[in-house]
């Protein structure tokens, strides 16, 4: 499921402030990625990929922008299929520190550029995703687009931001649900955590997470929110089992939450993304808050 109409038809008007380079203009660099969020700055660059891991899941996590279909899959990150990358003959492997045992091997078969996002030391996640966007557009010779890019990114984020000014928007609560049991819930320094921060959001979750942005919770956990007002934001997929399980818990029921109109589900946004993945959620959850406003 893609954002809404009107949040597209936004991110539209602010691309056309500065146009999209086009596919097309791409030939000559035949780059490999092995995550996703790299993967989709160089779409936003102009520079599809050739390959990239884990493609089959794109859809479930990603969602968009969309994967041309020339794009192959490469395998999972950690299980690169080396045959099909020798048919690929990429000039560039893109990789993060999460592959760094993977490097030397890769190195073999091109030049590997590794970007950091996700680190001990690397505090806030968006600013770190701007600063790889750059540095990748150094590597791949798209500094222009890219900066055409972080424009209309911030663009966006800005108006979510004036959508929601002045409304009665609650704190909200983001998590994955694991089971009925647990869930992974997000704070700072994590991308969720800075989009709410830019777009005027409280984060109902105070505690601070591990560098990804997240900590594994059991559902009694959620009782320390403090928040009156609190909504609790839910991401597909959530395993087919856990809605209905939930309604009969005598745990669940004894939370705020479960009261009519305190959870929403979202469709999917990756939460160990980069900038595309920032504006995708941006869009979702100013949807969602400005119809509850």
């Amino acid at each position: 499921m893609l954002v809404s109409r009107r949040a597209f038809l936004q991110y539209a008007a602010a691309t056309a402030v500065v146009p999209t380079p086009l596919f097309a203009g791409a030939a000559g660099q035949r780059i490999v990625s092995l995550d996703y969020g790299l993967a989709s700055t160089l779409l936003s660059l102009g520079l599809p990929p050739v390959g990239i891991s884990d493609l089959a899941d794109w859809g479930k996590w990603v969602v968009e922008p969309a994967m041309p279909d020339s794009v192959v899959d490469i395998g999972s990150s950690f299980e690169v299929n080396f045959e099909i990358l020798v048919q690929l003959k990429p000039d560039i492997i893109l990789t993060t520190p999460y592959l760094d045992e993977l490097s030397p091997k890769l190195q073999s078969y091109a030049k590997v550029v590794r970007l950091e996002i996700f680190t001990p030391d690397g505090g806030p996640i968006l600013p770190a995703a701007i600063a790889a966007t750059r540095k990748l557009a150094v590597e791949v010779g798209r500094q222009k687009e890219a900066e055409e890019f972080l424009l209309r990114s911030d663009v966006f984020l800005e108006k979510c931001r004036e959508r929601l000014a002045g409304k009665n928007v609650p704190a909200v609560a983001l998590v994955n649900f694991m089971d009925a049991r647990h869930a992974r819930i997000y704070s700072s320094p994590g991308l969720f955590h800075n989009v709410l921060e830019r777009i005027g959001v409280r984060n109902a979750w105070t505690r601070e997470s591990n560098y990804w942005g997240f900590e594994t919770i059991g559902i009694e956990d959620l009782s320390k929110i403090t928040a009156p007002d609190a909504h609790l934001v839910a991401f597909d997929p959530v395993p087919p089992d856990v809605l209905p399980k939930l309604a009969d818990s005598p745990l669940w029921n004894r939370l705020s939450f479960a009261r009519p109109g305190h959870l929403s589900v979202l469709p999917p946004a990756l939460m160990f993304g980069m900038v595309n993945e920032a504006i995708r959620f941006a869009g979702l959850l100013t949807d969602l808050l400005e119809r509850k406003a």
